[in-house]
């Protein structure tokens, strides 16, 4: 079996401990965040809009259940970046399932998609799916060129620009 932290939850279901590890707003955000390219503790922290405790509180308990590991980047002072273990990366079909998901059930009719992702090996758009509609191929997020719709790149601007002024 594999290991899991020792505060799993008291069951062998595995979506229960599933949940132990990333049941909440704030570390879906995170992992988000992650796999858009986000290595750094001030850029996950504007783009999630959580508190600096948050953020921390977050980064470190994916560290402990191995999803995520520090990497220093400066000495002089001390930080880290976050980089995305094998573990982590395997929740990815979570994160874009709930992609999907929010982009269906979750949006008005009149908005844009927030993120288009293209199949790399024949270029065209695969919507929502994890298979390439135009090749038949499944999809992984290797595969992959994403880009942002212009609300969601300027909403992301606009959190980055307000961060600053505080």
């Amino acid at each position: 079996m594999a290991s899991v932290s020792d505060d799993k939850a008291d069951t062998v279901c595995p979506v229960a401990r599933s949940v132990d590890v990333v049941g909440d707003r704030w570390t879906i955000l995170v992992l988000r965040e992650l796999y858009m390219g986000a290595t750094r503790f001030e850029d996950i922290q504007i783009q999630t809009e959580a508190t600096p405790q948050m953020t921390t509180t977050r980064l470190k308990a994916l560290e402990a259940d191995g999803m995520v590991e520090r990497q220093p980047y400066s000495e002089k002072p001390l930080r880290y970046e976050y980089r995305l273990t094998k573990k982590g990366l395997a929740f990815y079909p979570v994160i874009y399932a709930l992609r999907a998901w929010g982009e269906t059930w979750r949006k008005e009719k009149n908005e844009e998609v927030a993120m288009h992702f293209v199949h790399r090996e024949c270029g065209h758009d695969v919507g929502l799916a994890n298979v390439c509609p135009h090749c038949g191929k499944p999809v992984e997020r290797k595969d992959l060129d994403a880009s942002m719709s212009d609300s969601f790149a300027t909403e992301r601007a606009a959190r980055r620009t307000s961060f600053k002024r505080k």
